[in-house]
């Protein structure tokens, strides 16, 4: 392997042991706690001294015990402090690029006690912070200010430029994308691996998720019903998004040296930028786009799907509590037998899954309000008023566009570039029709399921419930969410959102299993796939044990990150977007491009 590859193979994997050397690492230390530690001897003494002659006379079970315990405390205190270090060092500097909110929100600290020991609130166990200064963006519901961090910044500005720029194409075309997916237009000889429902499926599967189940009660508990109608409008600006980088893929697709389509942003930004003449800028771009989403395919789109669906099932499953391993072993045989087949058997399996997961959620969730009809006129009429008052408005994009960027409220990663990578491998010789297939994804995601999970949070009354006060703080929106469903239908709900939980965490597992090798073989060559999926698996296992939370947030920057080499290489790729653009709308309008020849096939 060439010197610079194998460096870039170090940096991208730098991070990653830190997960397990916090889990399991035991070296031993002599001061990690010394004020716990000696009223514990202390104890031991007096405990000792009260005991027969006999018992005195046998030290052997009480030293192995107290090295048990010793054991333990070091384990824990050496993963508590990597978890600080790297916390410290990476994903406080990291965050705070991502998350600088040009001052509109409160400056805090964290409180300490008169010995320089952080507090913490006794009811979430979170440090304790007090206000140093003042945001300036501040209304009347928060007097301190609220938080718009850039990325947040970033990204709707993106998605508002390229809606302009592409003349609304996330209205217009929106017959025609489901003409496309429906297989109107395929063809059985056309160049690609999956079909147009397969491609869209396979993303879908990676951004359907807990964004809906658990990020949108926790938007509405946030800021209000009005959230609502900006989590609509979110998802409708994202289309345009969507359809831009995935038709980008599609341009500058390629094969790799087996055979397989290789595209997305690693192809567009270096490939693209260099017919724009900017060929330093592109690579750096797209160098930076591949180690991060490596990072967050391992991370955000294994290890932490694995450990939020695990937290959400175990209460129910009594081996898991004390076996949570294996779970992650089944959910890594699970993803290992598709993986291994590469695209075709992701999207083969998740145009099975996808249907199946979205359709017993949402007929779940249309149940539970039919149940409650009555109340829908009402939650409806409440979500318009509120939006449109200012500090509704405030706390829709605080409950949107803040706890959603951290916790994928922006559950179609419309911006990040992911599913670019999937849908430029679908079967089509006009890369646009496929960009326009893909608009369709924050439609669903957003626009369907999430304005479903919104409804049924809303009629039932679980967004203000005062039981659900401390969930709504500790951002426990899972919680919320099946509150509603238990509330508004039936005790039983809660298996059926379970389900939902464990098939979105394993659809989303393939699916960034395919970003994450694509991104590598680009990077080190086909021939080293095997490493990435093996080291990917590794980490699905480690999902359901590793529980740093600091290298879990690390992840899910890394899928934020992954935004600003993305968007940036689309913005100047813009106009060559819309070029091809104009010429594919030209032909379709004129009656040019070809039906299939069995118009109701759903694949080719």
């Amino acid at each position: 392997m060439p010197t610079p590859r194998l460096a870039l193979l170090l940096l991208a994997l730098a991070w990653l042991p830190i997960g397990s050397l916090a889990a399991q690492t035991d070296e031993p230390t002599t001061s990690d706690q010394p004020v716990a530690s000696e009223p514990a001897s202390q104890a031991n003494s007096a405990a000792d001294a009260s005991q027969p002659s006999s018992e005195q006379e046998s030290p052997t079970s009480e030293s192995s015990s107290e090295a048990v315990v010793t054991a333990e405390e070091v384990e824990a205190s050496v993963a508590a402090r990597i978890d600080e270090a790297f916390g410290n060092w990476i994903v406080n500097p990291f965050a705070t690029v991502l998350f600088f909110d040009f001052y509109t929100g409160p400056r805090t600290k964290e409180v300490t006690d008169e010995f320089g020991n952080t507090v913490l609130d006794q009811a979430t166990g979170a440090p304790l912070k007090e206000i140093t200064r003042r945001g300036w963006l501040r209304t009347e519901a928060n007097p301190d200010g609220i938080s718009i961090p850039f990325v947040v910044v970033w990204l709707l500005a993106g998605a508002v430029f390229l809606t302009l720029r592409m003349g609304f194409i996330n209205i217009r075309a929106f017959k025609h994308a489901i003409d496309l997916t429906r297989g109107l237009y395929d063809k059985p000889d056309e160049t690609g691996e999956v079909s147009h429902f397969q491609a869209l499926s396979a993303a879908l599967s990676a951004t359907v998720g807990l964004g809906n189940i658990a990020g949108v009660a926790i938007a509405i508990g946030t800021g209000g019903p009005g959230a609502c109608l900006w989590i609509i409008a979110i998802g409708l600006l994202g289309m345009s998004a969507k359809f831009a980088e995935c038709t980008l893929g599609q341009l500058y697709r390629t094969k790799d040296e087996d055979g397989h389509v290789l595209g997305g942003p690693m192809r567009y930004l270096q490939v693209g930028l260099t017919d724009l003449n900017m060929a330093p800028l592109g690579k750096f771009l797209a160098i930076l786009f591949m180690l991060l989403c490596v990072g967050a395919s391992f991370g955000g789109g294994n290890a932490f799907q694995i450990g939020q669906s695990l937290e959400a099932i175990r209460g129910d499953v009594p081996i898991l509590q004390d076996f949570p391993v294996i779970y992650g072993v089944l959910m890594a045989a699970l993803v290992g037998v598709v993986i291994v087949g590469g695209m075709r058997s992701i999207g083969a399996v998740a145009s099975k899954i996808v249907p199946f997961m979205c359709g017993a959620y949402v007929l779940a969730a249309l149940f539970i309000l039919v149940n409650n009809i009555a109340g829908i006129p009402a939650a409806i009429s409440l979500i318009w008023t509120e939006a449109f008052k200012p500090d509704a408005i405030y706390g829709g994009f605080l409950g949107v566009l803040v706890i959603g960027v951290k916790r994928a409220v922006f559950s179609n990663e419309a911006g990040v570039g992911s599913a670019a990578i999937a849908h430029s491998a679908a079967k089509t010789d006009e890369p646009v029709s496929e960009g326009i297939v893909a608009l369709l994804e924050p439609f669903i995601d957003t626009v369907v399921v999430c304005t479903i999970t919104a409804l049924v949070v809303i009629v039932t009354g679980a967004y203000n419930a005062p039981e659900m006060a401390d969930a709504i703080a500790a951002n426990q929106g899972a919680k919320v969410t099946l509150f509603a469903f238990t509330t508004g239908g039936y005790d039983w709900f809660r298996y059926i959102l379970y389900c939902a939980v464990v098939l979105f965490a394993y659809s989303t597992c393939i699916s960034w299993s395919y970003y994450g090798e694509r991104c590598w073989v680009q990077l080190f060559g086909a021939r080293l796939s095997i490493v990435y999926k093996i080291l990917f698996l590794g980490f699905t296992v480690l999902g359901s044990i590793v529980t740093a939370g600091n290298i879990l947030d690390f992840s899910d920057l890394m899928i934020l990150g992954m935004s600003f080499p993305n968007l940036l290489g689309v913005f100047l790729l813009s106009g060559v977007v819309k070029r091809e653009l104009n010429k594919y709308w030209a032909k379709y309008k004129a009656g040019e491009l070809d039906i299939a020849e069995d118009a109701s096939a759903g694949e080719a």
